[in-house]
């Protein structure tokens, strides 16, 4: 088999034939599917090796303390060849990896062969084909969590073990100085804590990396953004801990988290830097400094790690197996992302040349995996760049009008929906004059302005965008027509309302927000009614506020469409749930409170019945069935929404209720009412914000991320993969 071995006399670094170890007693040997280049520790090991030997002697002074003493005991020529002969042999690397049980040793029953499991230990979780495992450094990995994820197991168990010392606590601030991939680690895991962190280090991309994994805020050492944040989120106090997982010579860390702690905050050492405490900052906060020793108890006990002696759980709670059961849990439960970590995965055929890469800077990287033969390489996951919301000189004023003047309203098109869900409410409502409807036929526009009273039929959309007396225009045409309809409403200074789907392309999309920014002209709803139903809003407020993640289930029971319905010219109208899936997509964010991170799709081949799910910032997820095959008898819409012991249940909007604990804490109402699914309110809203000068209903920052979510639906779809919508909010 191939293991990757280093001389430390010479530096070399090689992939080396060797011999397939042995499965003893009380482990098991496991095939390796993926192992995890530590960047700091390797690449420092590696560093020292292709240092001269004055160099190596001042990088180790420990190991020049034994030398000196080995003289002394033993003379200068034994201990010199004892130390060439030590300098002069292949090492191993590597200590983190996830394999396949390939062999079981005797002692061993938590584990068969072919099961996946996570490794730790240098000299057990080696960059190696094979490696034998004791019983205490290696655990079973949770159902469904990828190889090259459970891989960073041990690293993580160390930044685990940090955390664990420096024992958090709601509500606390906390300093992490060097956003390596332990500092990465650490911020992840304080943020599912619920402690707001603040990162420091050099790097700017690693900064930008640590506040999207959930820093509030990151900088390089000595800048007045960290000085600044931590002012801010401490009331000047200074951060309750801070966690130094920088390396290197430098002073600075040591120095940096005495200026920014607080009166006996706590100062936990995790990664290898210096530390020269200055002792007049130190003793007059009395901060308490603290060691945090690799994966946690265990570490360096071999009667724990060899001989497979467990701790008993009553006595020490987390050892180093269960610090690496415990984070390979937080990852597959999505507590913990580390994909966003993986600056690359080589080959393992291609081990020294990447590490080479790495040592001379060719190859940046935070987290870096082998990949072993054997193993599919990964798929691309796909991503959706989230169009920016760029306004020229700010949010657009709305055009001054007068406040008692009605307001003025066009309609460009006057179909089924228009005629049936929106004109009625519209007609009748004070304050509102039915100016002018457009449509591409005369008869149709005749018919609309003898039913609800426009006060001008015609076929010129040009001549109403440029009449400068009307305030909104509605757009209620067929889905292909939208977006440039709006695009053109926009650029001629009118608020508008346009049906869904806004876009059914990404570049239309780009091209209605293009029209936001040269006009200057954000004034744009879409018509995403169901968040306004008052039924809904009535649960959504008995349900209350929420601390942990929710879990939404929703199923459309769209039905059948008719033979011939422009529905189904998919080659110019887009699919079903291009058109309609926006609806839903805008309830469930809404509920949540958030935008959609990622969107996975999956459907049948024999008709358009497809799963989608979305992922949000806070863990929450949405599932929405929409289904075609479905009773034309069942209700067309129900929804579900779980979170803190507590669960919503919206019936077709007719129904809802809020169950907490035992019992139904709010039932809707005992008699069904009309089917009311907020078309009313939102355009009550709409007219109040034309008419006021108001924001709108809707953000459009909200609006563009449906919108991309829905589109991003067909990208999943064919990729077999969540889409990630990078840019999210």
């Amino acid at each position: 088999m191939k293991q990757v071995v280093q001389n430390y006399k010479s530096g070399e670094l090689t992939l080396l034939d060797v011999p397939v170890p042995q499965c003893k007693p009380g482990g098991v040997l496991v095939r390796s599917a993926y192992s995890l280049i530590s960047t700091g520790t390797e690449l420092m090991k590696v560093s020292e090796a292709g240092m001269s030997m004055v160099g190596k002697a001042r990088s180790r002074p420990d190991q020049v303390a034994k030398v000196m003493q080995s003289v002394a005991t033993n003379g200068v020529g034994a201990t010199y060849r004892k130390v060439m002969g030590k300098l002069d042999s292949y090492t191993p690397l590597g200590y983190s990896l996830c394999g396949v049980v390939e062999e079981v040793g005797a002692g061993i029953d938590e584990v068969a062969v072919g099961d996946l499991v996570a490794c730790a230990g240098n000299e057990h979780a080696l960059h190696a084909e094979l490696n034998w495992v004791p019983k205490n450094l290696f655990t079973p990995v949770p159902d469904g969590l990828a190889p090259r994820h459970a891989a960073f197991g041990t690293v993580g168990s160390i930044a685990l073990q940090g955390v664990r010392r420096g024992e958090p606590q709601l509500g606390e601030v906390a300093l992490v100085i060097g956003l390596g991939l332990i500092g990465q680690l650490v911020v992840q895991l304080l943020a599912a804590s619920s402690v707001r962190v603040v990162g420091v280090d050099p790097d700017p991309v690693r900064c930008e990396l640590a506040e999207r994994s959930g820093a509030a805020a990151c900088g390089s050492p000595g800048s007045a953004a960290v000085e600044t944040a931590v002012a801010e989120l401490t009331g000047g106090r200074g951060v309750d801990q801070v966690y130094l997982a920088a390396g290197g010579d430098s002073n600075e860390p040591v120095e940096l988290a005495a200026r920014l702690c607080r009166d006996r905050g706590r100062v936990i050492d995790i990664g290898k830097c210096r530390l020269d405490l200055p002792w007049n900052a130190y003793y007059e906060k009395e901060l308490d400094v603290r060691f945090s020793r690799s994966y946690g108890p265990g570490r360096y006990d071999p009667e724990y790690e060899l001989e497979g002696r467990d701790y008993p759980i009553g006595y020490v709670r987390w050892t180093e197996r269960r610090n690496l059961a415990c984070f390979l849990d937080l990852i597959a439960r999505g507590r913990i992302d580390v994909e966003p970590l993986i600056s690359h995965i080589a080959a393992f055929d291609d081990a020294v040349g990447t590490y080479q890469r790495l040592k001379d800077g060719g190859l940046k990287a935070v987290a870096v995996l082998f990949r072993y033969p054997g193993q599919a390489v990964p798929a691309e996951a796909p991503e959706m760049a989230l169009p920016s919301v760029r306004r020229r000189g700010g949010a657009a004023a709305a055009p001054s009008r007068a406040a008692t003047s009605p307001v003025r309203l066009a309609f460009v098109g006057a179909g089924n929906y228009a005629t049936s869900m929106l004109l009625p409410h519209l007609a009748r409502r004070d304050g509102v004059e039915l100016a002018a409807v457009v449509t591409t036929t005369a008869l149709s526009g005749a018919n609309a302005q003898r039913k609800f009273g426009f006060a001008h039929a015609t076929t010129d959309l040009d001549a109403v965008l440029g009449d400068k007396s009307v305030d909104a225009v509605f757009v209620v045409t067929r889905h292909s027509s939208h977006a440039e309809l709006t695009r053109r409403a926009l650029l001629a200074g009118k608020a508008v309302f346009v049906e869904k789907p806004l876009a059914l392309t990404e570049d239309e999309l780009a091209g209605v927000l293009a029209a936001v920014e040269e006009s200057g002209n954000d004034r744009l709803q879409v018509g995403f009614n169901r968040r306004f139903a008052p039924l809904l809003r009535q649960a959504r407020q008995r349900f209350g506020p929420r601390t942990g993640p929710a879990h939404l289930r929703y199923l459309v029971n769209a039905g059948r469409l008719e033979q011939g319905s422009w529905y189904l010219r998919q080659d110019t109208e887009g699919t079903r749930f291009a058109g309609e899936g926006g609806h839903f997509i805008d309830t469930a964010s809404w509920l949540l409170q958030a935008d959609p991170v990622s969107v996975y799709a999956v459907a049948a081949s024999s008709n358009e019945d497809l799963q989608v799910v979305l992922r949000y910032p806070d863990e929450s997820t949405a599932t929405l069935s929409y289904v075609t095959t479905g009773s034309p008898g069942f209700p067309k819409e129900t929804l579900d929404l779980v979170a803190d012991g507590k669960v919503l249940r919206l019936d077709d909007f007719v129904r809802a209720a809020v169950y907490d604990g035992r019992r139904k804490q709010w039932v809707g109402s005992r008699l069904p009412k009309a089917r009311d699914k907020g078309q009313n309110a939102q355009l009550a809203a709409f007219v109040r914000a034309v008419r006021t000068g108001g924001p709108m209903p809707v953000p459009l920052e909200s609006l563009v991320a449906t919108t991309a979510a829905t589109l991003s639906v067909r990208a999943a779809l064919a990729g077999g993969a969540p889409v990630t919508l990078t840019g999210a909010r």
